[in-house]
């Protein structure tokens, strides 16, 4: 891919529409100075004392972030939230990035998913931080939700070209992604040829049927049955990624960390080597950026193969990002692309 087809497919993306479906969590990061800590006179322990407070669009959420940094037109976000302060927190963060929240259901018996995170503030500044404190629901969606997310995402399939699932929490049928939904997902995928339908999830990838699917090489070895313990080579992957290609007859993208990914299909296997990054990298969020990419860029015309570098250049720009789940811009991803060129010829 060179800079003039790069340039064209970013130029495309303020023309389409991508909904998402899956679980939307809030990401609150509380900041603690710990020169301020307190003795609670209650408990004896100690009272953390929190000086500021961050919150944005986690999980579903990053990779609609994602999208819309890149210009994506029209982003609809699919899935539930609870009638909670969290709840309100995670409209207010994906309305402010663009994405519409009409089809996400305010369902007031359940919590809406949230990451805490406590950030420590460092002698020099930096923010470290301390044990995640985890919000999910934990019994089965029920079953009024799940037709509530379906219809949702019918709905939409006249006016989008593509449906992103993210599948984020890992109990069975406790997040949006059930069993039931995943099924009619491929029913939909299977009726709907043109639309572009794209699964990430953190332990269920083999089970999605009909739509392209992204795991990490380890996700892949899980989704074939390998069983393999320790480090897994890109040969290795590259067999997995091939067998899912098999299973699903839908390509797969099978990410490799600073290796790039695997582009399997029915008819073969491309490497798609990584940007190089040199100093401190943060990879939170860089499997949903690289999803954003490669999405993106097929709903504007692209290639398997440019998607796929696509993915691979956006993730190289939010790695960078230290601190934060991070977002790409055109002219970042074009500033990436760019240096990658360089580093290839050198």
């Amino acid at each position: 891919m060179d800079e003039s087809k790069l340039r064209q497919i970013l130029s495309e993306l303020p023309n389409i529409s991508v909904a998402v479906v899956g679980d939307f969590f809030l990401d609150k990061y509380l900041i603690i100075d710990p020169k301020l800590t307190e003795i609670s006179l209650e408990t004896g322990l100690e009272a953390y004392q929190v000086v500021a407070r961050r919150c944005s669009p986690g999980a579903a959420g990053t990779v609609t972030s994602n999208l819309h940094a890149l210009g994506v037109g029209q982003i609809y976000a699919v899935g539930f939230t609870g009638d909670d302060g969290d709840g309100y927190e995670l409209r207010k963060g994906l309305t402010a990035t663009g994405v519409n929240t009409d089809h996400l259901l305010k369902a007031p018996e359940l919590f809406t998913p949230t990451y805490t995170k406590p950030m420590f503030i460092q002698p020099d500044g930096r923010e470290v931080e301390g044990n995640r404190q985890d919000i999910k629901n934990r019994s089965p969606l029920p079953a009024d939700v799940e037709t509530a997310v379906l219809g949702a995402l019918e709905s939409l399939l006249p006016h989008i070209q593509a449906v992103i699932i993210a599948d984020q929490v890992q109990e069975r049928n406790c997040g949006v992604i059930t069993d039931r939904v995943r099924g009619e997902i491929a029913n939909m995928a299977e009726k709907h040829p043109n639309v572009v339908f794209f699964a990430d999830s953190r332990v269920r990838i083999g089970e999605f049927r009909n739509v392209m699917i992204k795991p990490n090489r380890f996700e892949a070895a899980n989704a074939v049955g390998a069983g393999v313990q320790g480090d897994i080579s890109i040969d290795q992957a590259r067999n997995f990624g091939e067998a899912l290609a098999r299973q699903n007859k839908k390509p797969v993208f099978v990410t490799l960390s600073e290796n790039g990914l695997l582009l399997c299909t029915e008819s073969g296997t491309e490497h798609i080597p990584a940007v190089p990054i040199t100093g401190e990298i943060d990879p939170v969020g860089a499997g949903d950026s690289c999803t954003a990419g490669i999405v993106s860029a097929l709903c504007a015309g692209a290639s398997l193969k440019e998607a796929a570098v696509m993915g691979n250049l956006v993730a190289s720009v939010t790695v960078r990002k230290i601190g934060t789940t991070g977002t790409a811009s055109p002219s970042e991803v074009i500033e990436a692309w760019k240096q990658f060129k360089k580093a290839t010829a050198e």
